[in-house]
């Protein structure tokens, strides 16, 4: 899972590899002569949690009679200590089986959130939560410091449990940044916004929490130029995350092909162009693309992609670096719903 620090990383991402969406540690019960098999089962839903998208995964009949041996999906296993098990799964035929029966399926190139967290402990005491130390530090002696890893551990536990790539700030980059724990907690985003597209995040979440006082605890979630804002401790947060990306990115396997026109304007050297080109590369919802024209500072594409014009717009919208414009229509011409407009911001 591709969680913790990132301080040095400056390229723009659109998205990040999940690596073991297909593996889990599951508890096993020394007295139960069946607890290989059930591990293999519960192994098998948190599995199906992370490629659908949906917590329900878990408990679906329906999921559930589409892999009646859960066996047959084993690939490795081995002791994990503590009576757990660490099964690995084969993802591949798992996810034909789902594409086949039309199931929702998410791949596991997912776009990466960054974590601004402000936790208030009471009595004028507050603190941002940042990524773990180094090694070579000097461990903190401040009685919350537990509290404040338990925090981070929950937000990752739950992010590991989805699927989800999250970063919390390395502390030695906030301290080079202009940024204070007033600006998480007084709402002054732009600071944060802009440090999380320059460590290759493509979403942000910022966290005002008060341990035990989940109904004020407030979280504003950016992406693209939408804005949401929540209520919950840091696991509902997480949460309300994942779902919201999966409701992006997640395609049922009848979703069809669609065809769309898709411009982008102002690119304007070839550095640009090179930049262009690697986003589309790397966006995950396209089936395939071909250049139509490439005329003075603008590129037009012809995208083939699961779910048309408005999938797409979803997955250009997570890039910092691309702008949706209005189209030039001629007079007496409407909107076409399966073009779209961008505008290159480097």
């Amino acid at each position: 899972m591709f969680v913790g620090s990132l301080a040095l990383v400056t390229e723009s991402v659109v998205a990040v590899e999940v690596t073991d969406l297909y593996s889990a540690e599951v508890a096993i019960d020394p007295e139960d002569q069946d607890s290989r098999d059930t591990a293999y089962e519960r192994a098998l839903q948190q599995v199906l949690v992370r490629i659908t998208g949906s917590e329900a995964a878990a408990y679906s009949p329906e999921l559930r009679a589409l892999f009646p041996n859960p066996a047959r999906y084993v690939l490795q296993y081995r002791p994990a200590g503590n009576n757990a098990l660490w099964v690995a799964l084969d993802g591949a035929a798992i996810e034909q089986v789902l594409r086949q029966r039309g199931m929702p399926v998410w791949s596991s190139e997912r776009p990466l959130t960054m974590v601004w967290l402000a936790v208030d402990w009471g009595r004028g005491q507050r603190e941002l939560i940042t990524a773990e130390p180094a090694e070579n530090t000097t461990p903190r002696v401040d009685p919350r410091a537990a509290a404040s890893t338990s925090i981070r551990e929950q937000a990752q536990r739950v992010a590991t449990a989805r699927g989800l790539p999250v970063m919390f700030p390395d502390p030695e980059y906030v301290a080079r940044l202009d940024v204070s724990l007033s600006d998480v907690w007084g709402g002054f985003h732009d600071e944060l916004l802009s440090a999380a597209r320059d460590l290759g995040a493509s979403s942000v979440l910022v966290g005002r929490a008060r341990p035990g006082d989940a109904a004020r605890s407030r979280w504003s979630y950016y992406s693209g130029s939408q804005r949401q804002q929540w209520n919950g401790d840091v696991e509902d947060a997480l949460h309300l995350l994942a779902d919201n990306l999966a409701g992006e990115f997640v395609i049922s396997g009848n979703e069809p092909l669609e065809f769309v026109d898709l411009t982008i304007r102002n690119v304007r050297s070839a550095s640009s162009y090179v930049a262009v080109q690697k986003m589309i590369d790397d966006l995950q919802v396209i089936d395939q693309y071909r250049i139509r024209s490439a005329n003075g500072d603008e590129i037009r594409y012809a995208v083939r992609i699961n779910g048309g014009a408005n999938r797409l717009a979803s997955a250009l919208d997570f890039n910092g670096q691309l702008v949706p414009v209005a189209a030039e229509l001629a007079e007496g011409q409407s909107p076409d719903g399966s073009s779209l407009y961008y505008a290159y911001r480097p």
